[in-house]
């Protein structure tokens, strides 16, 4: 090679050398951006080696599995639990059993209505029906009278949604919405609903001193101030003529919806009030034939009343019963149930619960730390022999032994009285079946 020829070749040799080192730069920067899309540190370590790939897979493959695992579900077991109900994915605040005692409804904060069959409680598996709640969640249920449909409060929509129920070839549901809610009326957070078993009217009742009784077109039939500062319970009798409600005033106050023999919407009328409690009424229950009802006090008390009078004659109710809770005084959420005959009582306060005999006022049962969370909702099935509650991500069913007691207790003082071989007999077959029952379930008393 001539010496003439030397410098453009060492030109040359340079001018590769730069772009090499520029394609080499521009490399490096799209791996860095590549780097730090992907979320992962583009580092080095302190000795000038890149990282260990291995180890930040590990990292990362750890991270995502930490954020797939749900929350951790409250565990509970007692010798009474009959049944869990744990479909939901959030927490769960109201439930409602339908009037042909087929079907359990429940709400909660995962966009879901749950509709579940009653006859797998005692299965391993639970059915059950989801309807969703777009772009919203129920915190409140109820089933129609007719079980084809259920209506819903909704959390952010603060109005009632009614969805229909269809059943569909192969035995399963299909749950439609119906294209207009209803009306915003209330001023305050609603804290409950009600719908008469006549089909006749819908209550609503929130937070402040307001009632509203509503036709099934939405219309506002009427509105009641209850005057009890703060209202913290309101329901529908089950035999659908009252609307009752309880505040921060030692008294339950019950009113009559008047319909005319045609079906129209007459009054409202005030019927009758429960006095005796020394401070607010935190909650109240109606027997399944609405001559019983049940209320519980901060006064640290429940009592049981005789409502079958003639308030019309000016009969004010009966005080049958009086027991002792004290959890009530204190400030946690207190709930009651009273069973169909109205012979078993269930307090709930915070996450436990009571269950009293009505006749004599004594505890029988006490299930403590039941759900993760303060009971939301309590009730018994239709048939008095399951106590259902609420306050987490699951239902839990109880056997209602307290109840299947009172059945013993009840045919033994009818045997002494009967008169007639048949009627004996009778008697003494309800009393072996319900022996029976507590003696399969250990819970038989000596």
């Amino acid at each position: 090679m001539e010496l003439s020829q030397m410098p453009e070749f060492m030109g040359l040799s340079v001018l590769l050398g730069l772009l090499a080192l520029m394609a080499t730069a521009a490399v490096a920067r799209g791996w860095l951006r590549a780097e730090e899309r992907s979320g992962r540190p583009a580092c080095r370590k302190a000795n000038g080696f890149p990282p260990d790939k291995s180890s930040g897979s590990k990292k990362q493959k750890q991270y995502q599995r930490i954020r797939k695992e749900k929350p951790q579900q409250h565990n509970f077991t007692h010798r009474l639990l009959a049944a869990a109900l744990k479909s939901h994915s959030g927490n769960i605040s109201c439930m409602d059993f339908s009037s042909n005692g087929k079907y359990l409804a429940t709400c909660a904060d995962d966009r879901t209505i749950r509709i579940w069959s009653t006859k797998d409680f005692l299965q391993r598996e639970h059915r059950s029906m989801r309807a969703n709640v777009e772009l919203d969640h129920a915190t409140l249920v109820r089933f129609s009278p007719d079980c084809r449909a259920f209506i819903v409060w909704l959390a952010n929509g603060d109005t009632l949604r009614v969805f229909k129920m269809t059943k569909r070839e192969d035995g399963g549901y299909t749950f439609t919405a119906t294209p207009e809610d209803f009306p915003k009326k209330h001023k305050a957070p609603v804290i409950d609903v009600g719908i008469a078993n006549t089909g006749k009217f819908i209550m609503t009742a929130s937070s402040d001193t307001t009632v509203l009784i509503w036709s099934l077109k939405g219309q506002v039939l009427s509105t009641i101030n209850t005057n009890q500062m703060n209202n913290t319970h309101a329901a529908v009798s089950p035999c659908g003529r009252f609307v009752a409600s309880c505040g921060f005033t030692p008294d339950v106050k019950v009113w009559e919806v008047c319909f005319g023999k045609k079906g129209e919407f007459q009054e409202v009328v005030r019927a009758f009030e429960l006095k005796g409690h020394s401070a607010a009424v935190r909650s109240f229950a109606f027997s399944n034939d609405s001559r019983r009802m049940a209320s519980v006090s901060r006064d640290g008390t429940w009592k049981l009343w005789d409502t079958d009078v003639e308030y019309k004659k000016q009969q004010d109710p009966y005080l049958l019963r009086t027991g002792r809770f004290e959890e009530a005084a204190g400030a946690a959420p207190c709930r009651l149930a009273l069973s169909p005959d109205a012979q078993v009582l269930a307090l709930a306060s915070g996450s436990s619960i009571h269950l009293y005999n009505t006749r004599r006022g004594e505890k029988e049962e006490c299930f403590e730390r039941v759900h993760g969370e303060c009971i939301t909702d309590l009730s018994f099935d239709i048939t008095g022999r399951f106590l259902a509650s609420c306050g987490d991500r699951a239902v839990r069913l109880f056997h209602n032994t307290p109840g299947h007691r009172a059945i013993v207790e009840e045919m033994q003082g009818h045997l002494k009285r009967a008169s007639t071989d048949s009627t004996r007999q009778r008697l003494q077959q309800k009393l072996t079946q319900a022996q029976e029952t507590l003696k399969s379930l250990g819970a038989l008393k000596k």
